[in-house]
């Protein structure tokens, strides 16, 4: 099942033609391979609140509403949850990471990301949004935490490749739109 898009293909068609590739890539991605819509309509609102690109999240809301019926509200809320958390755990983490000293790795974050236990879809949904964020914001160990908990979760590696590929189209338009 696929999800009718007016909204974004409305955007997509205003792209001009030096991102022909992004105008296809974005509709090619969101076909559903591997991810159910609420899945991967999830994912690409999130990376679209991820780097900021309003115009796109407001499509990507429009027809997600339009679409998913019941679901769309708890994958709307989701996304922007996802998108906010990642937003913050992908400094801080990312921080750690890099300098990759025991007395950082020693102290607690102190950073409340309660949502991630209790999504308002479920567990798997939101870790691909997460996992969507961590590879646009380049977090490796945010990428590899995220991964690990979707393949513990029973996701594939297909759908987990699908969430990065949807960040990355996603990615393209906003430049495209900026």
């Amino acid at each position: 099942m696929s999800l009718a898009t007016p909204a974004l293909d409305a955007l997509r068609d205003t792209l001009a033609e030096e991102f022909k590739d992004t105008r296809l890539n974005l509709a090619s991605v969101l076909a559903g391979e591997n991810l159910a819509p609420e899945k991967a309509f999830g994912v690409a609102l999130s990376a679209a609140r991820f780097v900021r690109a309003e115009k796109l999240a407001a499509a990507l809301e429009a027809d997600i509403r339009a679409g998913l019926g019941d679901a769309a509200a708890a994958v709307i809320s989701d996304a922007i949850a996802a998108a906010g958390v990642m937003a913050m755990n992908t400094v801080y983490y990312r921080f750690r990471h890099m300098l990759a000293k025991e007395s950082y790795e020693a102290r607690p974050p102190r950073l409340r990301m309660s949502r991630m236990a209790q999504p308002a879809t479920d567990k798997q949904t939101f870790e691909l949004m997460s996992l969507a964020c961590a590879a646009l914001a380049g977090c490796e160990l945010c990428i590899r935490n995220h991964e690990a908990h979707l393949i513990d979760a029973a996701a594939s590696e297909d759908a987990c490749h699908d969430a990065v590929r949807i960040a990355a189209a996603i990615n393209a338009a906003a430049v495209a739109l900026a």
